[in-house]
């Protein structure tokens, strides 16, 4: 077996570990041995990828097609085998086997070239937030998640450290930590969440239209979560006169058809463009920065 990561991964992984990464040298091996020790034939590597694991189409020995998905530490796999676990397909890809090995999962095959992000927009946001309902379940007992509160505290040391070194960014910073604040205080709802949900985590499937992939579960409430769709496709937003609008739009029609509060969603969404946008900055996507942090400035 001879194969190349993408360069999706290779990039993103550069940005986390300028320094270098030992799972990424090892990565090949590791591979090599993961699909010996299930007996199966890899089929290809999915490219572009994701920007936090390799995803190995693969065949198992008994002909049934499956998906390898191999992690870093730092993607918390094992988070991930819990929720997929517990939501047992409900809403999700179906995990296939029990734990083998840290950082491997093997998964049912959805189709993965054909994600919610192909249908028009307005189809699109109605299938992607019907999936993200059926996930939103009562998180298991002794849970390894991280809850909302501990995630985005992790997440506001780093948007402080941001706004002293990009002075510029300041005004959104201290915004968007005022709504965290705000949002904190009041307690609605723990829920298992997806994490990082958005129309590319939804792929087509077989015995379910849509189902969700690549959690980075955490638990809290509902809105978090949607907040991450509200900004989906943020560069079409960007690029039509009517795109401040049609952002504060979505988030009254998402509110309203997933019943979360139209407030504590605008808040949210405000708080994750915000730091997704910092965070492109330190890593240098400039681009991808100006977006995030013009969609939060319609906020």
């Amino acid at each position: 077996m001879a194969f190349e990561p993408p360069q999706r991964l290779v990039r993103a992984l550069g940005e986390t570990a300028p320094d270098g990464d030992a799972w990424l040298a090892t990565l090949p091996e590791t591979a090599r041995q993961a699909l010996a020790l299930r007996e199966s034939t890899m089929e290809r590597v999915q490219a572009p990828g994701g920007r936090s694991s390799l995803v190995v189409l693969v065949r198992l020995n008994d002909g049934t097609p499956a998906v390898l998905k191999l992690a870093p530490p730092r993607a918390r796999p094992q988070s991930e085998r819990v929720a997929l676990a517990h939501w047992a397909g409900r809403g999700a890809v179906r995990l296939l086997e029990p734990f083998v090995a840290e950082g491997e999962l093997l998964l049912e095959r959805l189709h993965p070239d054909v994600s919610v992000r192909s249908l028009p927009e307005a189809r699109a946001l109605l299938e992607a937030a019907g999936t993200l309902r059926r996930l939103w379940v009562e998180p298991p007992d002794e849970h390894p998640f991280e809850t909302v509160a501990e995630r985005t505290g992790r997440q506001a040391v780093a948007m402080r450290a941001t706004a002293v070194t990009y002075p510029g960014v300041a005004p959104l910073v201290e915004a968007a930590l005022m709504a965290r604040d705000e949002l904190l205080a009041v307690e609605v709802e723990r829920r298992l969440l997806h994490g990082t949900f958005r129309q590319s985590k939804v792929l087509s499937g077989e015995r379910s239209p849509w189902l969700a992939v690549g959690p980075d579960p955490v638990v809290g409430e509902c809105a978090f979560d949607l907040a991450r769709l509200v900004r989906d496709r943020v560069e079409d937003l960007i690029a039509v006169p009517s795109g401040a609008s049609t952002a504060r739009r979505r988030v009254k029609r998402l509110a309203e058809s997933l019943e979360v509060d139209q407030d504590r969603l605008r808040g949210w969404t405000l708080f994750r463009a915000v730091e997704s946008g910092v965070r492109a900055l330190r890593v240098g996507r400039g681009r991808d920065s100006e977006q995030l942090l013009e969609f939060a400035g319609w906020l």
